[in-house]
């Protein structure tokens, strides 16, 4: 487990250095709204990536234990995206619709991106 830990370490970090250029970028260009929305989706993809890794603890725990298995919280993450897109609608002179369905991916992206370079690249 210490090294599914990591991966979620390595997998915060690099969303904050997302979020730390969208912020730099919604300072110093006209596209305000759009960053303003990958900020949102990003910061919520963030907390279903954090509810994931939860989730995934509990689930260890309980196979270990021998307990019956829960749900690994779908529902929660949805809802969560479901709140992001309902603000996005809500205030659309402040955030952009389609950014923060991009955003909300982000998490997604960055584990993906995450396994090629450390599976593919530097692991030949």
């Amino acid at each position: 487990m210490p090294e599914m830990q990591n991966m979620f370490i390595r997998h915060r970090k690099y969303l904050i250095y997302l979020m730390v250029i969208y912020i730099a970028c919604w300072g110093f260009t006209e596209y305000k709204t759009v960053f303003a929305g990958l900020l949102l989706g990003t910061a919520v993809s963030m907390f279903n990536l954090r509810l994931i890794n939860r989730k995934m603890h509990a689930f260890d725990d309980a196979i270990e234990k021998g307990n019956k298995v829960k749900s690994m919280g779908t529902g929660m993450r949805m809802a969560a995206a479901i709140v992001a897109a309902y603000i996005s609608m809500r205030f659309p002179d402040v955030f952009h619709l389609v950014s923060v369905v991009i955003g909300l991916m982000t998490a997604y992206a960055v584990i993906m991106i995450d396994y090629f370079v450390q599976n593919v690249i530097l692991h030949k």
